[in-house]
């Protein structure tokens, strides 16, 4: 590598600048953002990524599920290039940085080379993936699931919001049902950068986490079936009480999770009662389970164990409980020699570092099962994410966009 690559940084100001121009895209009043995929604010942001891109240079193109890639050309254009980025969409009460400091440090390593005239052996590709939250619409990190053929494209254009509106209707509606097939743009390996969303990294004043793993997800779809009656005329022993029984199951949760800890996490997200009111015991209940761990056969014991509950349960209250597993993600193993470009690149610039899991998924969880991947982790304020008070620092950011390039340097190579 030449000697201006090796010293080559990234404008921090210039990104820590874009990172609170795209927060008004869905902007809050608290600081947050509220960006949901495909909306009229998630519009707004990916036209303002698409010019960007282009005015980097970069020649960019849509996918038939609203993946967005920006191509900047390398020397040699006969093999695929190194991806980089993350995506755009937020929680309902997100933060500035989940998933945008990923696709923004990844516009900022492509101005980078730019601003120094540095041509890479390689093409790279900055990537924008479809609906990462799941938060509209289920899965989660649907646009890399398809990508890598966990999904069909007709399966995931025909699912529906909580309004009934398809992700086929909400492409069209915002303009974002490109024309490249999906799967059609390859990658040599990808690289992406995240803040941490866990306490692990500010706990240790480490300022880069190098991630060798990220723990499998099991997610749930349940209903309870009881009988509503009256609060006041039915008697206590003869109640068939849906929330009553959730109760329990949120409890069992809780349990199974801390008996197979610490590698192991459990969460009751959603609950909505159906009809609810006041003076009417529940008789039917949906809910959502979420149980995580970075290992395949923690995750078998959960599955087994919350089944059992539910029966258990059910049984017991006289309701029916259906539990429908309807995500399996396995956990995942990053790429051994781009963990160590990412580790090498952190020990050279001077940042202190750990290994360390990802508790979440992410995009980059998906590619794994496809091409090399790895990931960056920088701290974010007391672990904060999913809220609108997430934060970090702009030093922090600088520096995992400058590991980003430099491991992607290395991978992919400077033209001689």
């Amino acid at each position: 590598m030449s000697k201006l690559a090796s010293n080559l940084q990234i404008d921090t100001a210039r990104l820590w600048s874009t990172i609170h121009d795209t927060a008004t895209f869905g902007g809050t009043p608290k600081g947050g953002v509220r960006r949901l995929t495909l909306s009229a604010e998630d519009k707004q942001v990916r036209d303002w990524f698409r010019q960007a891109l282009e005015q980097a240079g970069c020649e960019v193109h849509v996918d038939t599920l609203g993946n967005m890639f920006g191509l900047r050309r390398g020397r040699d254009m006969s093999k695929p290039p190194i991806g980089l980025g993350s995506h755009l969409d937020t929680q309902p009460t997100g933060g500035k940085f989940d998933g945008i400091l990923g696709s923004l440090a990844a516009l900022e390593v492509v101005r980078t080379l730019n601003d120094a005239g540095i041509e890479t052996e390689l093409p790279l590709c900055v990537a924008n993936w479809t609906n990462e939250e799941g938060s509209r619409y289920a899965p989660a990190m649907m646009g890399s699931a398809a990508y890598v053929g966990d999904f069909t494209p007709e399966d995931i254009l025909a699912r529906k919001d909580i309004d009934g509106i398809s992700v086929a209707e909400a492409l069209d509606a915002i303009g974002y049902r490109g024309d490249t097939p999906l799967g059609a743009q390859k990658f040599t390996s990808f690289v992406e950068l995240h803040i941490e969303q866990g306490p692990i990294l500010e706990a240790e004043n480490k300022t880069i986490g190098v991630v060798d793993s990220g723990q499998g997800v099991l997610w749930y779809d349940g209903k309870i079936t009881g009988f509503e009656s009256h609060a006041g005329s039915t008697p206590m022993q003869l109640r068939r009480d849906a929330l009553g029984a959730l109760s329990e199951i949120v409890l069992a949760v809780e349990r199974i999770a801390t008996e197979l800890g610490p590698k192991a996490v459990g969460t009751i997200g959603e609950a909505v009662i159906a009809r609810p009111s006041r003076n009417v015991i529940p008789g039917e209940i949906a809910f959502t389970i979420d149980m995580r761990s970075a290992e395949a056969s923690i995750m078998d014991s959960l599955d087994k164990n919350v089944r059992a509950a539910a029966v258990e349960i059910a049984a017991r209250r006289k309701v029916e409980i259906a539990l429908d597993l309807v995500w399996r993600i396995e956990p995942t193993h990053f790429d051994p020699k781009l963990i160590d470009a990412v580790q090498t690149a952190a020990s050279d610039l001077g940042y202190s570092h750990r290994r360390i899991t990802s508790g979440a998924g992410h995009d980059s969880c998906n590619l794994a099962t496809m091409m090399p991947a790895a990931m960056i982790f920088v701290p974010c304020k007391d672990g904060v994410s999913h809220n609108e008070l997430e934060d970090a620092k702009e030093a922090d950011c600088g520096a995992g966009a400058n590991v980003l390039l430099h491991t992607v340097l290395a991978l992919a190579g400077v033209a001689k």
